[in-house]
């Protein structure tokens, strides 16, 4: 299969925020160029990203997986959906055997444990780890534990039936899981690789931290009884962020295999995951402490890159700090990324690279011309999904 790169670049500008906190509830930062930085951790962009697919509708939810500890309970959802016959607590007690025949490992929470009441059921057992599996996998898991409701026990310990289980969790990947991966320490071979690489958003100027001092008042004061009610402080910055994704196609295509609809052909789910992807990474946004500073904004420039070489990011056009000397960073960044991409291109041999180029207003103009210019986002995605079924189709 061809090698092929989709590298996504954007630059978005947040007003005062804190998108993503490290410990002490301050915004995160970096320093690069020898100056501090605001950051957004990739962690927290995928999390965004992965979320938007379903707020958005962008993707079905058989396409999609659940992470969570509590999955012998989401199996026993699927269970009683398909036999309504068998009780709740035959339900866990068929899908934690079943959950436990892929390989992982389940059990009662200590906390949970110590707090059940004479009389009362014992909890659910949840996994030692948080556990991504794609709707697929969780209903051809629930049909398995129906199949064998009987003696579960029996059941799954015959040889071929244990090899179905270990089967059905390992294969139908969905989309997310694809894109972002699936990692278990204790089951090696039930980890699945990420296609999707996402960078630290940084900001392409200095940035110092500011803090906010603020008060609450209590609506039963009276005159008498003067002052706040709560006094407190938050930490937050405002940035022009640099973004970076870059997605391995054809390791995203080995990974959905035949497809999510068997009688599709096998680039239909690849497409509609790269175009989500796409969608999703340029609009999504963290939402921390977002009641508190609505920062709901948008890129003014997404660049997106078709490669076959490797991916190439662009950051290092940041490494002198922008300086903002007329009052703002969105035009020297988008010059920046003008003059950067044609001549690393240049110097690097990158000319076979297909180029799309999404902006808003005056201030990113010199980007028009590094590649062919969208009008909107649906046109990008459209844009993009198409020249990547064309080059998986292309002979190697």
């Amino acid at each position: 299969m061809n090698r092929i790169f989709l590298d996504v670049h954007a630059l978005q500008t947040v007003p005062p925020s804190n998108l993503n906190r490290d410990d002490t509830g301050a915004p995160k930062s970096a320093v690069y160029g020898g100056v501090p930085r605001a950051r957004v951790s990739s962690q927290a962009w995928k999390r965004a990203t992965r979320t938007y697919f379903s707020d958005e509708h962008l993707l079905e939810p058989s396409e999609l997986g659940v992470r969570t500890k509590r999955i012998v309970e989401v199996v026993a959802d699927r269970i009683t959906a398909l036999d309504p016959s068998l009780d709740g607590e035959t339900a866990l007690r068929i899908a934690d055997e079943t959950v436990k025949a892929t390989g992982l490992k389940t059990e009662v929470p200590k906390r949970k444990a110590s707090a059940v009441k004479d009389g009362e059921p014992e909890p659910a057992p949840e996994a030692k780890y948080l556990v991504f599996l794609s709707a697929r996998q969780l209903d051809g898991l629930a049909r398995l534990a129906v199949d064998g409701a009987g003696d579960i026990t029996a059941y799954l310990k015959d040889k071929k039936n244990q090899g179905r289980a270990k089967e059905i969790a390992d294969t139908h990947h969905s989309v997310d899981i694809a894109l972002f991966g699936r990692m278990v320490a204790d089951v090696a071979d039930f980890s699945v690789d990420a296609s999707v690489q996402v960078a630290h958003a940084i900001s392409v100027h200095r940035v110092d931290n500011e803090s906010d001092y603020y008060t609450a008042v209590d609506d039963r004061n009276t005159d008498e009884e003067t002052g706040a009610g709560m006094i407190g402080t938050i930490d937050f910055n405002s940035a022009t962020l640099y973004r970076y994704a870059a997605l391995g196609v054809h390791q995203l295509a080995a990974t959905l295999g035949k497809g999510l609809q068997e009688e599709k052909p096998p680039t239909t789910p690849v497409r509609r995951a790269v175009e989500a992807f796409v969608h999703s990474f340029v609009s999504s946004l963290p939402t921390g402490k977002i009641t508190t500073f609505g920062h709901h904004t948008l890129p003014d420039a997404v660049v997106v890159k078709l490669r076959t070489t490797r991916p190439v990011s662009f950051v290092a056009a940041f490494e002198e700090p922008v300086r903002g000397d007329q009052g703002g960073h969105v035009r020297e960044a988008s010059d920046r990324l003008a003059e950067y991409i044609p001549d690393i291109e240049r110097a690097y041999g990158e000319s076979s690279t297909l180029t799309w180029v999404l902006r808003v207003g005056p201030n990113t103009t010199k980007l028009a011309g590094i590649g062919t210019e969208a009008q909107n986002m649906a046109e990008l995605v459209t844009a993009v999904g198409k020249a990547v079924v064309e080059r998986l189709e292309k002979p190697a």
